[in-house]
Order: structure tokens, then sequence, then C-alpha cells
């Protein structure tokens, strides 16, 4: 979401007990170096093995050599094929899952975990004076060819890892037989921006019932209450650290808060909350009250899918990638990020997006938070076809970008 007044904010070292929980202290496991092939052993001719196999049936597992200076072929064993690597382990090793529901005693503020101060009074001055908060007529004109195209929901089963997307940062994910929506906010308008340009791509009708929704941080385009009153109170919902209580007040029932690099289970779906370069408002006197960041969501079989909520680029993406190895897809932002003096500390462009799945290591990449709100000045359409020629300069292949119209699903095979 487009950046809010505040006050200048320097970034401070972390108390101990906040830095003991963002940033566990590394053990690594030696591994033992990968054994090489054997090397092929001649055996002296005046010696001749006798292997009780024919030397020249090429089905026999030898291998017959012509030694100079004798009559007879020698064998010898065939070399040992080197054994494939072991699949990348977390490192650190990822933390125990916490129990589901707890409740827990936050910071009253998270202001140490911002990674780029907060903009002070001549940012806010520069900001109004120049008023580009918005694209303008030419930038607009190209909603009516905003993709847009729903669909039925896709069939899956419990080893079937489905994504559909809803608009903005709302997707419909369905892993490990799980039905989680992140971020969802289904409203025709949020407070401070005009109208959604593009529907919302899965009627709420149509939805399956709904296991678990993640949050990503308290801004209204990421929570938005008269969604979430759609909701059954006893929805399991994970969330941020110090956003609990936003859910308890409004009585639901199974609210766990994490902080970066913890996680909860839910039916053997694995959520994993993980940093973003953000930050966190909602009203004038709760600036970084409570956190923000991702979610990694794994599920029984091993499949992986890494959402990213709102964040800018930087040095967070390769961590997640060395703890979470084998992303499988990685739903990432590539919209509101127009004009980048002011946006580029919070909000990824498409370049940088590509950069960031690559940084993850993630096979597979899946734009979005662009094409349904008008946050900021750029042109409409322009994140779709910036992230494509980004995608290609990178030499990745065009069948792994999934840019998915408002409505469309994609099942991972």
């Amino acid at each position: 979401m487009t950046q809010q007044s505040g006050t200048t904010t320097t970034p401070v070292t972390a108390t101990a007990a906040t830095a003991a929980t963002v940033t566990p202290t590394p053990t690594t496991s030696p591994s033992a170096p990968a054994p090489t092939s054997a090397p092929d052993t001649a055996v002296p001719p005046e010696a001749p093995l006798d292997t009780g196999l024919d030397p020249l049936d090429p089905l026999d597992p030898v291998k017959v050599l012509d030694t100079p200076g004798t009559d007879a072929p020698v064998p010898t064993a065939a070399p040992t094929p080197a054994p494939a690597e072991p699949p990348a382990q977390p490192f650190p090793p990822l933390a125990e899952p916490r129990p589901l529901g707890e409740r827990r005693v936050w910071p009253r503020t998270f202001h140490d975990r911002l990674t780029a101060p907060l903009p002070g009074l001549k940012a806010i001055a520069r900001f109004a004076r120049e008023g580009a908060v918005r694209p303008g007529k030419d930038g607009l004109a190209d909603i009516p060819r905003l993709p847009y195209e729903p669909a039925p929901l896709p069939r899956v089963d419990a080893r079937t890892v489905a994504v559909t997307w809803a608009g903005h940062a709302s997707w419909v994910v369905r892993v490990g037989g799980l039905t989680v929506l992140t971020d969802p906010v289904w409203s025709r308008r949020i407070l401070g921006t005009p109208a959604r340009i593009t529907p919302v791509g899965v009627p709420w009708e149509s939805l399956p019932p709904v296991d678990a929704v993640v949050i990503s941080h308290n801004h209204y385009d990421h929570l938005d209450a008269p969604t979430l009153r759609r909701l059954p109170r006893d929805t399991p919902v994970f969330v941020p650290a110090g956003l609990g209580g936003w859910f308890r007040r409004r009585r639901f029932t199974r609210v766990t808060e994490l902080d970066w690099w913890e996680a909860a289970e839910l039916s053997g779906v694995r959520f994993d909350f993980v940093p973003a370069h953000h930050w966190s408002k909602r009203s004038l006197t709760d600036t970084c009250r409570s956190l923000w960041g991702g979610w990694v969501f794994t599920a029984p079989e091993g499949q992986r899918v890494y959402f990213a909520g709102d964040t800018g680029y930087g040095h967070w993406f390769s961590r997640i990638g060395r703890r979470y190895p084998g992303v499988d897809l990685a739903l990432l932002p590539i919209g509101a990020y127009d004009p980048r003096w002011w946006l580029s500390d919070v909000h990824c462009d498409p370049e940088e997006a590509v950069r960031a799945a690559q940084d993850l290591g993630a096979r597979r990449m899946a734009p979005m938070h662009w094409g349904t709100f008008v946050l900021s000045a750029e042109p409409v359409l322009e994140p779709l076809t910036r992230v494509r020629t980004a995608w290609e300069q990178a030499g990745l292949a065009r069948e792994d970008l999934w840019d998915l119209p408002v409505g469309g699903s994609r099942v991972l095979e």
C-alpha cells in the first residue's frame, strides 16, 4: 500500500529478546563430501582374474580391455557412477511449530525491524507538492485492457497445489487439502483509494469452505474488515506479531500470532512467517505497533509456496531462499512503485520482483499487487509489460512466469 504519513524513524538495534527471535544463531551440521567414482583398476596380465563371467558377453558387468603383450582380454570392474546430490537443507534449521492459538506478549513497537527509515517531513512535503499519487489520463486509458478472466476453481486433491488470483494480494491457495486465503480483500473500495478497476476474480459464493487465512500486515489494502466479517469466527487465522488483538476484538477464536522465522502447523501444512521490507500502520497512533512479513506454505508432500505480501527489494529474499530451499512458486508484488524516490523502500518494481524470485531460488513466479487498486502513479498496464520483459531478459523460461489474469488459476504439476 502507498506510504502514509509518519515521523522519521531510524532503525535501531533489536533488543536481546527480539534479536534472538529474528536471527537465531546459525547451527551448521557438517555434511559428508560426495563420494567420487572409483577409478578403473586393471589386473596384471600375469595374474588373469577369473570372474566366472563371459568377458565377451555385453550383458556381463565387466569391462574388457586389450592389454598389450597378452593374448587374453583383461576384465576390470565398471566405474561406480557418482551419486545424485542430496536436496538442499534449510540453513539454519527450521524452528519447531508453535501451538495454535497461543497467547503471547509482544514488544510495544516493531520499529527496530524497519530496513529503511520512514519518510520525514521533507519527504512528505515533497510528496504533497508533486502530487504524483495517481497516473494521468493516458495511464488510465488501458483499464479496459487489464486481464480479467474469472473461471471456476480447479479441482484438486490433498496432494495437489493450486493457486487462483482473486486480485491485488488476495489468492485462493489450495495446499495439502486446505483452502487458504491470503490478505483477502473482496470489497469494492478500501479506505483512501478509488474503487477497484477490475472486479474480484472469484465470487465469494463460489469459494469452498475456507480452512485458514493469512495476513501479511495491517494496511487497508491487505487487512479488510468487511471481507473478514464474512468468515466464520472459528476460522484459523495466522497473523503477524502484535495483530492478534485486532482479530480477537472481532471475536475470532483461533488466532495464531507469529514472529519472523516462526511457524505453526495446521492439518499437516506448515505456515512459516518470514521477513519483508515494509512497515505497518492503520491509524495515526499505531505506526509499526504490529509486525509485517510474508508466508511460506509447505505441504505434507513437500511442495512449497511463498507469498510475499507487500515488500520492497532487499537482502531478505536470499535469506528466505536459504532457509526454505525448493520454493515451487513465489507470489510476488510488481505494482504500486512509482514514484521510486517515495516507494522503493517498501514496494518492488517489476525488475526487482524478478530478481527477488531468483534470489529465492523459486522455480516459478506469479505476479500480484497490480491491476486492482490504483495506489501509485505508474500506468495501470505497465507492471505486466515490464515484468514480462524483465523475465525474458533474465533468460528465464517463459512457462515459469505465471502472469495470471484476475480470476485465473494454475496447478502445480
